[in-house]
């Protein structure tokens, strides 16, 4: 069984739809199988972490701000892929570093996911997207 997510972003940061994720495994009817999402974009990951603190969230993006700043940066010089704009090559290097895929158990019909667990969309570029995640769930 297979479906796409859209998620809409507003620039940086996590975007959870744990949500919409739960409720299409719900409909499937698959009490135990496994569960692959996959992000169809090359600036933007997936990620499975804290949903309960929203600091957790804007800490992982400064945090990855400070790794990987933009092109304009000093610090980035180096680099030669910057007509897209000085947040694009940095946003292809952070994607480079976090999954662009996850896996998540289903048993008893639900996900196993733990109870803090969310998934996330992680936005790495500037601007507003529209990014695309196939969903693939085999029982």
């Amino acid at each position: 069984m297979q479906t796409g997510f859209t998620i809409r972003t507003r620039g940086q940061g996590l975007y959870e739809f744990t949500r919409d994720v739960v409720g299409w495994v719900a409909q499937q009817g698959v009490s135990s199988g496994l569960l692959t999402l996959f992000i169809r974009h090359t600036s933007a990951s997936l990620l499975i972490q804290e949903n309960a603190d929203p600091e957790v969230q804007v800490d992982l993006r400064n945090f990855f701000t400070r790794l990987v700043p933009p092109s304009t940066d000093p610090a980035m010089s180096y680099l030669t892929h910057t007509y897209e704009g000085p947040d694009d090559m940095p946003a292809h290097i952070k994607a480079a570093l976090l999954p662009v895929s996850v896996q998540i158990p289903v048993s008893g019909g639900r996900l196993a996911l733990g109870t803090w667990q969310g998934i996330y969309l992680f936005e790495h570029r500037d601007s507003a997207h529209e990014r695309s995640v196939v969903a693939h769930l085999a029982g």
